[in-house]
């Protein structure tokens, strides 16, 4: 398809820089089956399900992946984005022509890293020094990654080390928040459990790569990222079983949506998995695992727009987000949500 379907005006006051306060106060767009609009509140989410639906998260933790460094005279930014082993990160570099490899990147605090392979994408392999575990060397020196679209308008402070985890945070590797589950805090899940609604949890370690434009003007063309995830079997035997019983899966952002569709095979059983996935989702996809899906409202052109256009159809989602803009709605990773249920 062509890319341009998917564009979009959006303005720049509609990107929200900050989250909603408390998180549960967020505005929810309910979009439903017969094509309807309802604008809702995040804290109505146990009225639109049913008892015997399951939300699905992602628990993978952000960590302080952007670092800022020298070679020489240079001045080196990176972007750690996909891990390889115990000591060695892939990155998207800031003035990367001014890396070669075998260059020892100084960040500060004393943390080095060796510029051990430069790959296609313009990317750079990583291989950090010392015997101290890379996360407790991140701590030291690095920021949290804000989106660029925020990162762009202010800088990063304290407060989005805690805004910019989810409440199911638990195992360390993403780049990027799972960001529709911001919006969950313990009593919202208080209010879903009463209502017969339970939870899972799956792990996709989110990469910056969720960021990079399409650049290509046919989808195609376009080559998606790879991100590593993890469904436990218990959780897969559970989920098949919520499903068995008349139950709908509901995935809680779009990361938690790819990875159970990679999971799940045609016969619509969802396996254990283990590795990478770059699963590309576009208009004339067959949905597998889910029944309907909680995500915030993405970027023009971008995939994750695509992604939501397959599950709903490209005209009712371009009239969404224009109702939604029409109507003030925050958009992005600090922004509103959206619920969407075919």
């Amino acid at each position: 398809m062509r890319v341009d379907l998917f564009d979009f005006d959006l303005p720049t006051d509609r990107i929200a820089l900050r989250p909603a306060r408390p998180r549960d106060a967020a505005r929810l767009l309910h979009v439903g089956a017969s094509g309807a609009f309802a604008d809702l509140g995040v804290t109505d989410l146990p009225r639109l399900l049913r008892a015997g639906d399951v939300l699905v998260f992602n628990d993978t933790r952000v960590i302080p992946a952007q670092l800022e460094g020298r070679r020489g005279q240079a001045r080196i930014g990176a972007t750690l984005h996909k891990r390889i082993d115990l000591r060695r990160w892939q990155a998207f570099v800031r003035n990367g022509k001014r890396l070669h490899q075998g260059d020892v990147v100084e960040f500060g605090a004393d943390v080095t890293a060796l510029a051990e392979a430069l790959h296609p994408d313009g990317s750079w392999t990583f291989a950090f020094g010392g015997e101290e575990p890379v996360e407790v060397l991140l701590e030291r020196a690095g920021r949290m990654p804000l989106p660029p679209y925020i990162a762009g308008k202010r800088p990063t402070d304290i407060a989005d080390h805690s805004d910019y985890q989810t409440m199911f945070a638990a195992r360390d590797g993403a780049v990027a928040a799972p960001t529709a589950a911001l919006h969950f805090t313990p009593g919202l899940l208080g209010a879903l459990a009463a209502s017969g609604i339970g939870h899972e949890t799956l792990t996709l370690h989110v990469g910056a790569g969720t960021f990079l434009p399409v650049k290509v003007d046919d989808t195609a063309t376009h080559a998606m990222h790879a991100e590593w995830g993890r469904i436990e079997a218990e959780t897969a035997d559970r989920l098949n079983a919520v499903r068995a019983a008349g139950g709908r899966i509901i995935a809680v952002g779009t990361t938690s949506l790819r990875l159970l569709e990679s999971a799940t095979g045609e016969d619509r059983v969802i396996r254990p998995f283990s590795g990478d996935t770059s699963i590309f989702i576009t208009p004339g996809y067959t949905f597998r695992a889910i029944d309907g899906l909680m995500t915030n409202f993405h970027l023009p052109r971008s995939t994750l727009f695509m992604l939501v256009s397959a599950l709903m159809g490209l005209d009712r989602m371009q009239a969404a987000y224009a109702h939604a803009i029409a109507g003030e709605y925050r958009f992005y990773s600090y922004g509103d949500a959206s619920l969407l249920l075919p």
